[in-house]
Formats: C-alpha cells, structure tokens, sequence
C-alpha cells in the first residue's frame, strides 16, 4: 500500500511524504502507482519548472519514497498557487484512496 502523508501548520499545506508501492498489479502494470506518481510529478514540475520556487524533492527508489516540501517566505501569489496545487492533490488522492482503499492511504500529519 501507498501511504500519503500530507503536513501541515495549521491551515498551510508545507508538503507531503509518499511511501511505498500500491500493491495494484507488478511493476510496471500498476495503475495506482502509475497515477500517484504522475500527480507527484505534475505539482513538482508545476511548483518548481514553471514558477521556479525551490522546493526540496527528494526521491528514494530503494523503499519507494518522495518526500516534497515547500520553501518558507513565498509570496502571496506564490503561495496561493501552491496551496491550491496541493489542495488539489490531497483531493485527488483522497478520490484515488475511495476507489483503490486497498492500495492508497491518505493522511493529515501536523
């Protein structure tokens, strides 16, 4: 199972950890793995190709980990637009978790 950690501080989403693989199908074949990744990879290109913020990625393949955490003092436009992206996302994979439960979880840490 993927488990999906999103931390916050109070109201502000700061970033999320995903953690294992989903168990769906093999590698290679498993779609549940397959969208969580992309959905990672779009808010990571988003926040940092296109609005060229600084937030930490990290990527661990040996036990299938992505830690992403946004960058302190943003602007309020910058701000506003991650926020939503990670809204976004949090809603996504709930909607993921409520169609695959067996192979996503998704959770609120502070």
């Amino acid at each position: 199972m993927t488990t999906v950690t999103f931390r916050t501080e109070g109201e502000r989403i700061t970033g999320f950890d995903s953690q294992g693989h989903s168990g769906y199908a093999e590698e290679g074949s498993d779609i549940v793995c397959a969208a969580i990744t992309s959905a990672i990879r779009l808010v990571d290109a988003t926040v940092n190709d296109v609005l060229g913020l600084a937030a930490s990625v990290k990527v661990r393949e040996s036990d299938a980990s992505i830690s992403f955490r946004l960058p302190g003092g943003l602007s309020p436009m910058a701000e506003s637009a991650c926020q939503s992206l990670l809204t976004g996302l949090m809603v996504y994979f709930v909607q993921l978790r409520d169609e695959y439960p067996d192979n996503i979880e998704v959770l609120e840490e502070e």
